[in-house]
């Protein structure tokens, strides 16, 4: 597939070309890929993906054929400017929803929704649109329980929805690994829109989960912040992730 030859090389972050350095950057190669009428995948790499490539061969296939990659998180930012990537800039994907939907809003591109609840969905739906006059809302689908991105046939019935929505931009609010494996799928399946991947991003808007406060995220601190309010679920996580940056910093050392 021809990529955009973008003006800022791509720095590698343990094997992972980080393809763009800042919100700007992003949203350009966005609108390219949308105007030259192509599928195309939009993902925000963090330590837990980087710990996720290494323990799944199916998640870095998908992570090796993304467009566009940001660096979504302190440390991979912090590599990458190691390496030489001065002006990198952390573009998580919630930060993205905003200005991507006033992107749509201004080009008149239709906008797709699916991962979460449908409380959810409609809410922040809702809310996108009055902050964002002309944004149009052309699907929202909440996927069963126990979606499964391997399912050739769910998968095959989601991409005939996307299709027939019209929509030019699709947020996959499903979680990692389920999101970057559904947007492979569905460019696999002919889907000629983009395919951004962004967590709990609608949540955040539907106001369904609190995120961490501007303060904390200026300061980088906002895993801790959410270690703090889950630490069941987020604690061998980011033991994960912190063993492996301590690897990697180890590593860029040694060089």
């Amino acid at each position: 597939m021809e990529r955009k030859r973008d003006a800022h090389p791509a720095v590698t972050v343990d094997g992972q070309p980080v393809t763009v350095p800042d919100m700007e950057a992003a949203l350009a190669a966005i609108a390219w890929h949308v105007q030259h009428a192509r599928g195309f995948a939009v993902f925000t790499l963090n330590l837990d993906h980087l710990v996720k490539r290494r323990a799944d061969a199916r998640f870095a296939a998908a992570y090796a054929e993304a467009e566009v990659v940001t660096a979504d998180g302190w440390p991979v930012v912090w590599l990458a400017r190691r390496k030489g990537a001065r002006l990198m800039r952390r573009t998580t994907g919630a930060d993205m929803i905003g200005p991507v939907c006033r992107l749509c809003a201004e080009h008149g591109w239709p906008v797709a929704m699916i991962g979460g609840t449908e409380a959810a969905l409609h809410s922040a739906a809702a809310r996108l649109q009055s902050a964002t006059p002309g944004l149009r809302v052309a699907l929202l689908h909440a996927p069963p329980f126990g979606f499964d991105p391997g399912d050739e046939r769910a998968v095959a019935r989601l991409a005939g929805m996307v299709r027939d929505s019209g929509a030019r931009i699709v947020f996959l609010a499903l979680g990692a690994p389920k999101q970057e494996l559904l947007a492979a799928r569905l460019k696999e399946a002919g889907v000629a829109a983009g395919l951004l991947c962004i967590g709990a991003g609608l949540d955040f808007i539907a106001g369904h989960q609190k995120r961490a406060p501007e303060l904390a995220q200026r300061l980088g601190v906002e895993w801790l912040w959410r270690l703090l309010h889950q630490p069941r679920r987020l604690l061998a996580r980011y033991v994960a992730g912190g063993a492996l940056f301590m690897r990697l910093i180890f590593q860029e050392g040694q060089r």
